[in-house]
This record gives structure tokens, sequence and C-alpha cells, in this order.
């Protein structure tokens, strides 16, 4: 069953959302006024923020997106990754801000970080809607813009999925343990 049933709790309402989502297109306004930032997105998870961050911000923008795949035997651990989809624009000389929709290790944020930095624009920083620091393997990311601080639980909704199910909730909810198990065992 998919939906609220499988939801242990909501984390984030669709309310408190909102609201951060306004606060930080305010804060992408006023610091990047003057310049029309490239917001660069990747597929899938952070579209649903993506999308309702560039239509909060006031001030001239562009949006692209990446895809990439996690790969090997461990990819949580191990942050190989594999570019899949990339960018339409060229984005030498732009101010470029990568919008994520959780940064959890931050393995996966420091790879696209180094393919975008040596395509040399003008700046580049990150905006993710939520981070899960305690897991963080890798310290050293410009985030310029947080929208919450998340626990290390099992997160679905508002783009983040379980087995690509859960993305158009429009909450941020913890997946109920009892769903990981039972997928998690083998069939028979």
């Amino acid at each position: 069953m998919t939906g609220p049933a499988d939801i242990e709790e909501i984390l984030l309402t669709q309310e408190q959302i909102a609201a951060r989502v306004a606060e930080l297109a305010r804060d992408i306004s006023r610091d990047y006024a003057g310049r029309a930032p490239l917001l660069i997105s990747v597929l899938k998870g952070a579209v649903y923020f993506v999308t309702d961050l560039s239509r909060a911000i006031t001030i001239p923008i562009a949006l692209d997106f990446m895809a990439i795949t996690s790969y090997g035997s461990a990819p949580a651990q191990s942050g190989a990754v594999r570019l899949i989809k990339d960018l339409d624009h060229e984005i030498t000389g732009l101010h470029v801000l990568l919008v994520e929709d959780i940064i959890d290790t931050g393995l996966t944020a420091g790879y696209l970080l180094r393919l975008l930095q040596a395509r040399s624009p003008a700046s580049l920083q990150i905006c993710t809607l939520l981070d899960r620091p305690r897991r963080r393997i890798l310290e050293s990311l410009p985030i310029a813009y947080r929208g919450f601080e998340v626990p290390d639980r099992f997160l679905v909704g508002y783009g983040l999925d379980y087995r690509e199910q859960y993305r158009n909730l429009p909450f941020i909810g913890v997946l109920k343990e009892s769903v990981l198990q039972a997928t998690a065992q083998p069939a028979g």
C-alpha cells in the first residue's frame, strides 16, 4: 500500500515546506539581485522543490537539469555515481545554484560540484531543502541556503521516494520501518 498508511509520522507539513521555500526564495532573490542565476536541479528528487522555489524567486533565472545514478555494490557508502543526463546550458561565467532535495553524506553533491566547477562558472553554491549533517562524510560543501535540518530517518514525500513511490505526497514523512523490512525480504 502506498500513501499515508505507510507513513509513521509527518515530519514537515505542506504548510511548513511552503513557508520555508518562500523564505529561501526571498533570500536568493536578494543575494542574486542584479544577476540571473542558473538553477541546476538533479532529477528526480529535487523537481518538486526547484519548481516551487523557481516560481517564488522574484529575479530572472534560468533552469536546467542533470540526472545521475548510483552504481556499485554499496553506492550509499562508495559515493560512486554516473552522469546519465548532462546540462543543456553552457555554464562558463554564469552564477550557478545547485538545488538539491537532500544532502546526506555529501558525496553526491561533492561529485556534482567538481563536475560543475570544472566548467568555470562565475560562482557556484548549493541550496538544499533538507540537510542531514550527522551523516556527512564530505564536510566542505558551499551550502548557502538550507531549508531544514532533518534526523537520520527514511524520509519520503515532496520528491523523496522509496522505490519510485511516495514522491507525490505534499508533505515529508517518515516511512514506516515495516514497509522497508517488507520490501527487503526475499520473495518466496
